[in-house]
């Protein structure tokens, strides 16, 4: 798919169909009739715009969308989609909209589709990367696992309207950033006999390979001698090895800063000894690495875009969690590579051991921030929905930098509170704390915990992602399936590290 910008806009169709030749045109309508961009499009289109969209019942609210058919007029199709009100148009709905048009002109076969939206109001720039990358990524298809695909239909070329000339060097990046949004939804869609701890690492090996960072790969005695007691005993369940991935991105120049991002790498949790009950969705457990994936598809996008100054270390303890003779017991008491000792009292709130090792592991690399993400707790799920992931941070400037590059990216945070009270509940009579809290609070909990493993004066964030990695029906951008979720904001907050 090739994405081009254009000046030329819908104010002047003449001009419009002489600069331009496709089979497509998609224009976006506010719930305004008096808008001018009707009357635009009824100078394209011939008289009689307005009974027509009675007749289809179309008043230009989000998410309705018309489909034109111009057999003997060019161009043969035009798609018209509903924006709702000017004043409440930004960036997210422009992707919104954007994506609802992508799908239906891949719905009516085009090959050549042109986008004619109202982007004055927004930064050119933003606005360009917006669009293309609502369109490559609502029109992700992942067949692998069928024994015959679904046929698939994309435009070969999307051409951007009513831009201002420079407005294509937005684009250079959208291969790179979608790219890694696409390969965190393919590790988080393959099942777990597919998506297991070896295949992870040669997901690292494969952008090491490519793009020419170093991989350090730990084996479980690697990760022994260092007193990874915390992750070790979740991996001690299962026949299949751990891995313990470290893959680093260095500028060409000089670093001016060191950051860390580790994630969540569970390829298959079974909730161990307190094991998953009916209705818990234990066959979905597959997408209990989606924090990991995030982690794997920012360092294959950074690979390509290759930020200058900022270098970045990813960090995944990657394992399953599982039920054997061998496994971690309810009441054991573990050691982190810290000296930190951890009584367990629920083996199904494992995520938090291996990034507990982990946290410590990035500490000692010093960078000067650490942002972890997990699919750690249900409680942020019924707290926040499947739409808004849980932040919580010890540095407010950290916290506002990581909520600015998720509005950026189109993905939501809520932060969340880090009240020092609650610490109260992971108190344990045997070892230094619980692995677990009390139910109420949960999510703040299992933040509090993460927390110490991490140096105090040290920046810090916890993402938990656990509603926004997989979404069953779709929504905006996201096909039916993995998400993504993670990696626009990653990107972007480490671009934006680049240019400070």
């Amino acid at each position: 798919m090739e994405f081009r910008c254009l000046t030329a806009s819908l104010a002047d169709p003449g001009a419009l169909l002489e600069v331009w030749e496709g089979d497509t045109l998609a224009v976006g309508l506010f719930s305004d009739p008096d808008h001018p961009a009707r009357t635009q499009v009824e100078s394209l289109v011939g008289a009689g715009l307005s009974e027509l969209l009675e007749r289809r019942r179309f008043k230009g609210k989000p998410g309705e969308s018309v489909s034109l058919q111009r057999l003997e007029a060019r161009p043969g199709t035009v798609i018209l989609v509903g924006l709702g009100e000017p004043a409440g148009f930004d960036g997210n709905a422009l992707r919104t909209a954007t994506a609802s048009i992508a799908r239906a002109a891949a719905a009516a076969g085009s090959r050549s589709l042109a986008l004619a939206l109202p982007v004055e109001g927004l930064e050119p720039g933003t606005a360009t990367a917006a669009m293309a990358e609502a369109v490559r990524l609502s029109l992700y298809a992942d067949h692998r696992f069928r024994s015959e695909p679904d046929p698939q239909s994309v435009p070969e070329l999307v051409t951007l309207l009513g831009l201002p000339e420079g407005s294509e060097a937005a684009l250079r990046s959208i291969d790179g950033l979608c790219a890694g949004v696409e390969l965190a939804r393919q590790l988080v869609a393959a099942p777990p006999n597919v998506a297991t701890p070896a295949a992870l690492a040669d997901a690292a090996a494969s952008i090491a390979a490519d793009y020419g960072l170093e991989l350090k790969v730990l084996e479980r005695s690697d990760c022994e001698a260092l007193g990874m007691g915390a992750y070790l005993a979740v991996a001690q369940g299962s026949d299949l090895p751990p891995k313990f991935i470290h893959l680093t991105y260095r500028p060409a120049a000089e670093t001016r800063r060191r950051v860390a991002l580790v994630g969540k790498g569970l390829t298959f949790d079974s909730g161990g000894y307190n094991l998953k009950v009916a209705g818990s969705q234990i066959e979905m457990m597959k997408y209990d690495m989606g924090g990991s994936a995030a982690v794997l598809g920012a360092m294959r996008a950074i690979a390509q875009i290759r930020p200058e100054g900022v270098e970045v270390h990813a960090i995944v303890a990657s394992c399953e969690n599982m039920i054997s003779g061998g496994a971690m017991h309810p009441g054991a008491i573990l050691t982190a590579s810290n000296g930190k000792t951890i009584e367990i009292n629920n083996t199904d709130a494992e995520g938090r051991l291996t990034l507990a090792d982990a946290l410590v592991y990035a500490s000692k690399l010093e960078p000067d921030a650490i942002v972890d993400l997990a699919t750690l707790t249900g409680a942020c799920v019924i707290a926040l929905g499947e739409e808004i992931a849980g932040l919580w941070s010890c540095s407010d400037g950290l916290a506002e930098a990581l909520l600015a590059a998720g509005r950026a990216g189109g993905e939501s945070y809520w932060r969340m509170p880090l009240r020092s009270s609650y610490k109260e509940g992971l108190k344990s009579a045997f070892a230094d704390l619980k692995n677990t809290g009390p139910r109420p609070g949960g999510s703040i909990t299992a933040a509090l915990f993460l927390q110490d493993f991490v140096p105090k004066d040290l920046p810090w964030a916890h993402l938990d992602i656990a509603g926004t990695v997989w979404s069953d029906k779709g929504r905006g951008l996201d096909p039916a399936g993995a998400t993504g979720f993670g990696v626009r904001t990653l990107v972007n907050w480490i671009r934006a590290g680049s240019a400070a």
